[in-house]
């Protein structure tokens, strides 16, 4: 059944003022007492951008949307809803039936969370010429058991069908766990695929992450059609898997390009959330250091937060933000944050601009703060932005620019 925004919706947000710039952010109470490695690694001091933001509601009713694609053309956008479904939103509001052509999602949830469904989605790289489209999703390989996979497809002119889809990934091993499964997928602009994981959160499994005879919690890179770069860092070391690109990672659920250069961010535990700058067959500490603490207070691994031969990230949270996906703003509309990093946050309410110098945060702000979970940000041809609300009513809100001080 086609879903569409109704008229009162529509007609209360396109006559809504202007709403301006958000207070400076105020830090809360830390979980954990570690020291920085490096000034600003944590806690950058604290900015308010002179924009005052109109937003509009395209669609609501979309259930917890994981993932937003823009399409050329001023065609609209592919949605991801994390139980299963993949759906075409126009910019005037309507959602359409699900996509066919996706392979079984697995959407088992653990206790009162549910994280396993249909993730990421991204255009190919050369969409204009192939129409492939490139996804993550949690995949079920019996009895309870599923792994993170990431799949493409052939995406029809009508936008109703993926036809040749296989997998492209397939983490190993599978677990009874359906909790962090990550997922991003980006695009290198060299003919490779960077995919995002997850290390399945219990202690036995976390530990994973530090081997490399798994794709728990690592990033792995794979070319466009599934296969192994020849260069990858672990190719022909014995009793390793040779997707892996770097490991040590929780649960990575944002990535993006800035360049040539992959930065990922991940959850933390209590404290802790990341952002790296991932560099081939480096290891990033978890679970053997780390800036947070366990949920119940006790210590994670050895109870510090830096060791010798592990990488720093360059930037943490605590208290978290609980990080959704992230972009590095490109536009002309909003001028000012140009090379500036945005970041999604389900706890902390809206989006996390970054200003960088260089490899450095310099700078943060908190913006779009109205909407609670927000699980993915995307940056339009315009340069205006559309947010995905992490809800089981979810709803994609179209960020431009509005009043005096646009």
């Amino acid at each position: 059944m086609i879903r569409f925004m109704t008229t009162t919706t529509a007609l209360t947000l396109c006559l809504a003022a202007p709403v301006t710039a958000q207070e400076t952010h105020q830090w809360g109470d830390k979980n954990a007492n570690f020291e920085p490695a490096v000034e600003n690694q944590t806690r950058a001091a604290l900015e308010t951008s002179d924009y005052t933001y109109q937003y509009q509601e395209i669609a609501g009713g979309v259930e917890h949307p994981w993932a937003v694609a823009e399409l050329p053309g001023g065609e609209g956008l592919l949605v991801t809803e994390r139980p299963g479904r993949l759906v075409h939103v126009t910019l005037d509001g309507t959602v359409s039936d699900p996509i066919s052509g996706l392979p079984e999602i697995f959407n088992q949830s653990a206790g009162n969370s549910t994280q396993a469904g249909l993730l990421d989605v991204k255009l190919g790289p050369d969409f204009g010429n192939d129409r492939m489209v490139y996804f993550t999703y949690a995949k079920g390989t019996g009895d309870g058991m599923s792994v993170t996979a990431a799949g493409r497809g052939k995406l029809s002119e009508d936008y109703t069908e993926l036809t040749n889809v296989e997998d492209i990934f397939v983490q190993t091993p599978p677990s009874p766990t359906p909790m962090h499964y990550g997922s991003r997928i980006v695009f290198d602009g060299n003919g490779h695929a960077f995919i995002t994981t997850g290390e399945h959160f219990t202690d036995e499994e976390r530990k994973k992450a530090q081997e490399l005879n798994n794709t728990y919690g690592k990033i792995v890179r794979v070319n466009l059609d599934g296969s192994i770069p020849e260069d990858n860092p672990f190719v022909g070391q014995e009793g390793a898997e040779p997707s892996i690109w770097s490991y040590g990672h929780r649960n990575v659920q944002g990535a993006a390009m800035r360049g040539d250069q992959l930065f990922t961010v991940e959850h933390g535990p209590a404290g802790g959330d990341e952002i790296n700058i991932p560099k081939p067959g480096l290891n990033y500490g978890w679970p053997v250091v780390s800036y947070g603490i366990r949920y119940d207070g006790d210590e994670i691994g050895t109870g510090r937060a830096q060791a010798e031969g592990m990488s720093e990230p360059v930037y943490y949270w605590d208290p978290v933000i609980a990080p959704g996906d992230m972009i590095f703003y490109e536009g002309d509309l909003m001028r000012e944050w140009q090379g500036d990093s945005l970041v999604t946050g389900l706890v902390a309410a809206g989006v996390v601009r970054l200003e960088w110098d260089g490899d450095r945060v310099s700078a943060e702000e908190r913006v779009f703060t109205d909407y609670g979970r927000v699980r993915d940000i995307e940056e339009l041809s315009d340069g205006s932005l559309i947010l995905a609300t992490d809800y089981e009513d979810g709803a994609l809100i179209h960020v431009t620019l509005g009043g005096s001080d646009s």
